[in-house]
């Protein structure tokens, strides 16, 4: 065999072992592609973060891996942790997430117990005897026929005033002194309350004695004042 020969076929089974190897690597390419699945974004720290302080648009990076790497609960975009704050340090490069978020405190509920509500009531009162932890005993008058009154009542005894104020100008036509305050009550009791500053002719606040805490029970006062 020539030496021209000779070259052409080694030239020639060159080329056929470099494409088999290269097909045998491109297999092998996509049989790992196929194990990792494809890339995703993740976010980073971008440098190292301190726990506790707000998390900002320049502290993030965004890093692509395959989806096999991934952290589970990695976040994907750096604006769902602006203005987020962390629960530890997380160093340079370190994956963020959901897992690494300070919990936030749940926001405080009005101070009531089971079954009872916080009522807003308006009455005529004293605003500098009625304050936060007084107790008031509440009258309602009610409209009778024409322009005078039914009576009024001892609706409720013994309330506990969780917030006062002076009412606003214009809450009432009573002509004395007004108070806004916020009472402790059932849920019966504030529905009582709510229909009394609809549909009675005035509702008064009574100031009670620190440490009184007796019932008079139901007392009621026609026009007749008897």
């Amino acid at each position: 065999m020539s030496r021209r020969r000779r070259a052409a076929v080694l030239l020639g089974l060159a080329l056929v072992l470099g494409g088999l190897a290269a097909s045998d690597v491109a297999r092998r390419e996509a049989a790992i592609r196929t194990q990792l699945g494809p890339a995703v974004d993740v976010v980073v720290a971008g440098v190292d973060l301190v726990p506790g302080r707000p998390v900002a648009a320049r502290d993030l990076s965004v890093r692509r891996v395959p989806a096999r790497y991934a952290p589970v609960g990695a976040a994907t975009l750096p604006e769902a942790l602006v203005g987020q704050r962390l629960a530890a340090a997380v160093p340079r490069g370190g994956y963020l997430g959901a897992g690494q978020l300070a919990a936030e405190s749940p926001p405080a509920g009005p101070p009531v117990r089971k079954g009872e509500r916080v009522a807003e009531v308006v009455g005529s009162g004293a605003p500098a005897l009625i304050v936060p932890g007084a107790r008031v005993d509440v009258l309602v008058t009610r409209d009778g026929p024409g322009s005078g009154a039914a009576g009024t009542e001892l609706a409720l005894e013994d309330i506990e005033v969780l917030a006062a104020r002076p009412a606003p100008a214009g809450a009432g036509d009573s002509g004395g002194e007004l108070v806004s305050v916020s009472l402790r009550v059932s849920v019966r009791d504030a529905v009582y309350l709510a229909a009394a500053q609809v549909f009675a002719r005035e509702v008064r606040l009574l100031p009670r004695a620190a440490g009184d805490h007796r019932h008079a029970g139901r007392v009621s006062v026609g026009p007749e004042l008897r």
